[in-house]
């Protein structure tokens, strides 16, 4: 309906609803084996909303510290790694004589380590979890969020800090997590929330049916649908 009737002659409406509906952003699964698009180089382009499946993830986080918010990123990376920081490099290029058309790749430096780590040599959890700082600190927020599972492939110790995250980036758009954390779900929880508002909605299976936990079936929502 929406694709055959966003003429704006004829639906302005529907036109207009199509248009907001696209600028929704929708995460549902990120890569993070062996050959994963995020693990490659790419050039770097500017970049304010990374792509769904993360390839441009090092051109994102340098379009992130450009657009001035590289205390925030450096902030949320030490929070969840203490000591380490990112550093975007360029491959086969130093200081000034790089080609402005360089590709990019992500080096993490962290202590006790010689060396920067490379995006190849990053585990499952640590790529997922750059891959939404990457999605959350977008300089260029969606009035919508959708994040599935974004606990996959994380260490415990991280869902401390990607509750955080996800409230910061809260501040700028609404964000819907879908979950089975349960210690990401009590960092989102509204006592724990200071700056934004959260509402927590549990699902439970009952003879094969998904329902609202503690919802009755003559219940009402907790919502409400606006008067015109």
């Amino acid at each position: 309906m929406l694709s055959e009737l966003g003429v704006p002659e004829q639906a302005p409406e529907v036109l207009a609803i199509r248009e907001h509906l696209r600028l929704w952003r929708f995460y549902d699964h990120f890569r993070t084996d062996a050959t994963a698009p995020a693990r490659a180089s790419q050039p770097g382009t500017r970049t304010p909303i990374l792509s769904p499946d993360g390839a441009d993830l090092a051109a994102a986080l340098q379009t992130i510290i450009e657009n001035g918010a590289s205390e925030r990123l450096a902030e949320v990376i030490d929070r969840a790694f203490p000591g380490s920081r990112l550093e975007i490099v360029y491959p086969g290029s130093h200081g000034e004589d790089r080609d402005p058309a360089s590709r990019f790749e992500v080096a993490r430096h962290q202590p006790g380590l010689l060396r920067p780590l490379g995006t190849v040599e990053l585990s499952d959890g640590t790529l997922r979890y750059l891959l939404l700082v990457a999605a959350l600190l977008s300089p260029r927020p969606p009035a919508l969020f959708v994040l599935n599972e974004p606990e996959t492939s994380l260490h415990p110790d991280l869902f401390a800090p990607l509750a955080t995250l996800i409230q910061v980036a809260a501040k700028n758009a609404q964000i819907i997590v879908v979950t089975h954390a349960e210690t990401l779900v009590e960092g989102l929880s509204p006592e724990d929330s200071v700056e934004v508002s959260a509402q927590i909605v549990e699902l439970e299976k009952e003879d094969g049916e998904t329902k609202i936990r503690g919802q009755r079936g003559l219940d009402e929502p907790s919502w409400t649908r606006p008067a015109r």
